[in-house]
């Protein structure tokens, strides 16, 4: 399993519009969205607010077997709700689907888990591997 955690800023003015954009997935297009991420491969999915002086960001955490596929699957789908996320991903964030072609967009750096650095030994670098160019984590229980 890999799993990375992201953010994404929310252009200036568009935080309202975000959270309902938000509420809709969880509500009227829960059956969809949930369809949509089985499909793609995506487990698990966490979004939450958060306002700094710089701006609102939205802290992004998910989870595949495989990131980079899932991505590139989110990016090129032809599916009805894929294809409204996405508009809403250019309006509220500025990301297109091209920006989600290639690595996941971000680097693990650090990922503590009681159980497996106790299990590992802290410092050693085990439980990481790197993903097709993009760090991310790889659960190795």
């Amino acid at each position: 399993m890999e799993y990375i955690t992201w953010f994404a800023p929310i252009l200036p003015g568009k935080t309202e519009a975000w959270e309902a954009f938000a509420a809709e997935m969880a509500g009227a297009r829960r059956e969809d969205h949930e369809r949509s991420r089985r499909r793609i491969g995506l487990h698990r999915e966490v979004a939450s607010l958060m306002s700094t002086p710089q701006g609102d960001f939205v802290a992004l955490y998910h989870e595949a077997d495989d990131l980079a596929r899932m991505f590139r699957e989110f990016a090129g789908s032809q599916d009805p709700h894929d294809v409204w996320f996405r508009d809403n991903m250019v309006e509220f964030h500025g990301l297109t689907p091209e920006m989600l072609q290639g690595p996941p967009p971000a680097r693990l750096v650090l990922d503590y888990n009681e159980e497996t650095w106790a299990r590992q030994g802290v410092g050693r670098g085990e439980g990481r591997s790197e993903s097709r160019g993009g760090a991310t984590s790889s659960d190795t229980e």
